[in-house]
C-alpha cells in the first residue's frame, strides 16, 4: 500500500531535504572544511535519514497491520503498534 497524500508529502519533502544536507557535505569536503564541521553535517544528515527511514516503516506496517478489513482493535494492530514503538526507539 502506497502512503497516502499526506504522508506522500511529508516523505517527499524529507528527502529533498536530505539531498539538500548531502550536497551540503559534498561543498564542505570539496572546500575542505574542518573535520569537525563535515561530521556535523554527516550527523545532521544520519539523523534526517534516520527519521525517513522510520516514517516509511511506519507506514508500511500501519498499512499491513491496519487493513480496511481489520480492526484498530486488534491484537496486529497492537502488535503493530508496538513494533513501531520499538523501532523509534532503535532508531533515535
Amino acid at each position: 500500500m502506497a502512503p497516502k497524500t499526506k504522508e506522500k508529502n511529508w516523505l517527499l519533502l524529507r528527502a529533498r531535504r536530505i539531498r539538500g544536507q548531502v550536497e551540503a557535505i559534498e561543498r564542505a569536503l570539496d572546500s575542505e572544511q574542518e573535520c569537525g564541521d563535515v561530521l556535523n553535517l554527516v550527523a545532521a544528515c544520519r539523523g534526517a535519514l534516520h527519521s525517513l527511514t522510520f516514517k516509511v516503516l511506519e507506514v508500511h506496517v500501519r498499512s499491513q497491520a491496519m487493513s480496511s478489513n481489520r480492526e484498530k482493535r486488534s491484537s496486529e494492530a497492537r502488535a503493530a503498534e508496538e513494533l513501531i514503538d520499538v523501532i523509534r526507539r532503535y532508531l533515535k
